[in-house]
């Protein structure tokens, strides 16, 4: 069984460190750790290409899908989430708390959302999505969420993967 592990965590200033330590957490439930530091690319192109790779070789996408840099998941991380699923492949995304995407950027942006006509607008007079989800739609729908971190997503795999 292998996992890609997408998420921001390799800009971690303790990466390496933090990589060890998925590995282990994985091998210990008998999976093997496909993490984005393994290859070894240093142009954009190639860092993509490798990525991909790893992608196509997983059995499943293990996904980091906390806030990063605002109130929104790492932007390389939703495209890592969206070519899995194209490829049919299962992710299960975990987040540290299990608030709403709505509380989520109220926080970010420290503003009350307002109504509106029925919809819930930011402080920018913007429309955000309010479905009770912990994520965007495009994301919370077709990924399993799960409250905690990468042992949380492990424990959720589904049986026979």
């Amino acid at each position: 069984m292998k996992a890609y592990l997408a998420g921001p965590d390799v800009f971690r200033p303790d990466v390496l460190r933090w990589a060890e330590d998925a590995r282990a957490l994985c091998a210990a439930r008998g999976v093997e750790a496909l993490i984005p530091l393994d290859g070894d690319a240093t142009t954009p192109a190639g860092i993509y290409a490798q990525n991909i790779a790893m992608i196509r070789a997983a059995d499943v996408v293990l996904a980091n899908l906390n806030a990063f840099r605002g109130a929104e998941p790492d932007s390389g991380t939703s495209f890592e989430v969206g070519f899995a699923l194209a490829l049919g492949k299962p992710v299960i995304g975990y987040v540290d708390e299990a608030c709403s995407h709505a509380a989520r950027v109220a926080r970010w942006q420290g503003a009350e959302l307002t109504q509106n006509e029925g919809h819930v607008l930011d402080r920018d007079g913007l429309s955000v999505e309010n479905f009770g989800l912990p994520l965007n739609l495009m994301l919370a729908v077709p990924a399993k969420i799960v409250v905690g971190g990468l042992d949380e997503a492990l424990a959720a795999m589904p049986a026979g993967l």
